[in-house]
């Protein structure tokens, strides 16, 4: 096979702050096929799920539990594509699969090192991305599997317009919860509430966050689906009923601060309180994927989850959108199209 063009954004400055366009820089190279050692496969990559987690990549080594991409190295990300070399029979050539890949055309992945997983069969990219792709099945799992919400309990979720939180808010609502979100705007808080089917919206850039949950939650949140930390997830521990459930999923109050992100002040209320606090990630049911697939695209056939995504096209818009994630002027799963 002749050799192939391959684009890459490269990582050129660690951000301060929010990330930036100019903090990436483009590049091309050839890109020929390689022998492959045992569980390498070769991803064409075809679609770019841009996630918030991709901000603490970009920091310098210093948390041992996530990866910190070098300067001048291809900006890791979640991707989606196919298959065109193998050394895995898992993932056999013509594969459709979705991967921890990295911002450009063509990469060797090792599936030992990386997680590769299969599309579902008869689903668009964008599906396979978006409202069966790794926000919607960490949903999934983080509020089934760790927040176990019962019929008539209380469940909040914070960063409730965004890819993670709009499934786990209506999840909650499908297993016979009352359902509140917390969302940053009155757009964002309509639509949770006339086109999700939540209980209520609580616009935390409005009046006192946990004065609102008291009155939202007059008999305590029974599950906190967290997506956000800080401030946000102290006004939820104040306002947490006996025996409830905190899902930590993400910190993205902190993600542009490139320092950890403190806890909870009060602790002791999770002692006499019986509550539990319990962080995770997807890969940690990988071997439960297939049904989470199955319900979510039950659910979505059947209406009871509605999903946006904000799909940009070109390989070259990639390091312009991903800005939106932490300005808020995404309008759904951000992805991005290779062509």
């Amino acid at each position: 096979m002749d050799s192939l063009r391959n684009r890459q954004w490269l990582l050129a400055n660690r951000p301060v702050g929010s990330p930036r366009a100019t903090d990436f820089v483009s590049a091309e190279t050839s890109f020929e096929l390689p022998a492959l050692l045992p569980g390498q496969v070769v991803l064409k990559n075809s679609i770019f799920l841009l996630a918030p987690t991709i901000r603490n990549w970009l920091d310098a080594p210093g948390n041992n539990f996530y990866p910190s991409i070098a300067l001048g190295d291809p900006v890791l990300s979640p991707s989606g594509g196919t298959v065109i070399a193998s050394a895995d029979p898992r993932f056999p050539v013509g594969a459709r699969v979705s991967a921890i890949s990295t911002w450009q055309d063509y990469e060797v992945v090792d599936t030992r090192e990386r997680n590769v997983r299969p599309m579902p069969p008869g689903v668009t990219d964008v599906e396979a991305m978006g409202p069966l792709g790794m926000n919607a099945l960490t949903a999934y799992f983080g509020l089934l599997r760790i927040g176990r919400p019962r019929v008539g309990e209380t469940v909040v979720v914070s960063a409730a317009a965004g890819s993670a939180g709009s499934t786990a808010a209506q999840i909650a609502k499908i297993m016979g919860a009352r359902s509140v979100g917390i969302a940053g705007g009155p757009a964002k808080c309509a639509w949770l509430v006339s086109e999700c089917g939540l209980d209520a919206a609580i616009d935390y850039k409005t009046g006192n966050l946990r004065d609102q949950l008291e009155k939202a939650c007059p008999a305590g949140i029974d599950v906190f689906f967290d997506n956000v930390g800080g401030d946000t997830l102290q006004a939820a521990v104040d306002t947490m009923a006996r025996f409830g459930r905190i899902v930590l999923c993400g910190q993205i109050s902190g993600y542009t601060d490139s320092v950890p992100i403190p806890g909870p002040e009060n602790m002791m209320r999770l002692i006499y309180g019986g509550i539990t606090m319990q962080g995770f990630l997807l890969e940690h049911f990988e071997d439960d994927l297939a049904e989470g697939w199955h319900h979510l695209q039950s659910w979505l056939r059947n209406g009871s989850i509605v999903h946006r995504e904000d799909v940009r096209a070109g390989f070259a818009a990639i390091p312009e959108s991903f800005p939106a994630l932490f300005d808020g002027t995404n309008a759904g799963t951000l992805m991005v199209t290779a062509d």
